[in-house]
């Protein structure tokens, strides 16, 4: 299973960045996983807008899943006609970008749509998914791939909870939002991770492979990893818009 980091700001994009995307790929399978603004532009450098075989998106927030509208548009003006693909996505994806323009029957005409309420699995291609529930402001999953026992997670956006440790449990990679340094968390609602508590969790979850993404942009990344490794003796990884990673390598 290779995977590959399409963005890793949260909220915005940060100079020179994109908001999260990631690219899974299997067996010649290209999964999606999220798209924010800007990821669209990061995959193709890596495979043709229309070489997309599946979408997941962890929630409905843009910087999650605004490109899909990007995504749309591309195909819908390609040369020639292509076959709707499947978007599995947690409740308000679909709508959040039905709400963007007029072309709502197009919209359903290019994207073979799902709602799934987190705490499902399925399956798409090679992939086996099963997602979670995380602790954010709108319905959010966390979701567990696993193919040819290589297992990937990522926590999409969330707050502590040990839903997540539940989800990274023993896997190969562990993507974590880590949208806080110490500190930053205080006052605000307990949506987002420090990079601190990232760490906490793919240390109970005893993850293999820590990938601290979803960065607030203006945040000092190195910062981030200090942080983390006070927390996390396994390897920990800065995710990187381009970087490339062979799970259970």
């Amino acid at each position: 299973m290779d995977l590959t980091v399409l963005g890793t700001s949260g909220a915005f994009p940060g100079a020179g960045r994109m908001a999260s995307g990631y690219l899974v790929r299997h067996e010649g399978f290209n999964l999606v996983m999220d798209l924010g603004n800007g990821a669209l532009s990061t995959l193709q450098t890596e495979i043709a807008y229309q070489d997309v075989d599946a979408v997941v998106v962890s929630h409905s927030h843009p910087d999650h899943c605004v490109d899909l509208y990007a995504l749309f548009i591309a195909r819908l003006f390609h040369p020639e006609r292509l076959p709707p693909i499947p978007l599995v996505g947690a409740p308000g994806v679909f709508d959040r970008i039905a709400s963007l323009g007029s072309e709502v029957e197009e919209l359903r005409q290019s994207y073979q749509a799902r709602e799934l309420e987190p705490g499902e699995a399925f399956e798409l291609g090679p992939f086996r998914i099963s997602t979670r529930p995380m602790s954010h402001w709108v319905p959010a999953m966390g979701m567990r791939i696993e193919a040819n026992g290589q297992v990937l997670a990522y926590s999409g956006d969330t707050g502590p909870t040990p839903e997540l440790d539940a989800l990274g449990r023993d896997v190969d990679v562990l993507i974590t939002e880590a949208s806080w340094l110490e500190g930053q968390q205080e006052g605000r609602d307990p949506f987002h991770l420090t990079a601190r508590q990232a760490a906490e969790h793919a240390g109970r979850a005893e993850a293999r492979r820590l990938v601290l993404s979803h960065f607030w942009p203006t945040n000092d990344r190195s910062a981030s990893r200090d942080q983390a490794s006070e927390s996390f003796g396994g390897e920990i990884t800065l995710a990187d818009e381009g970087m490339r990673l062979e799970v259970g390598e």
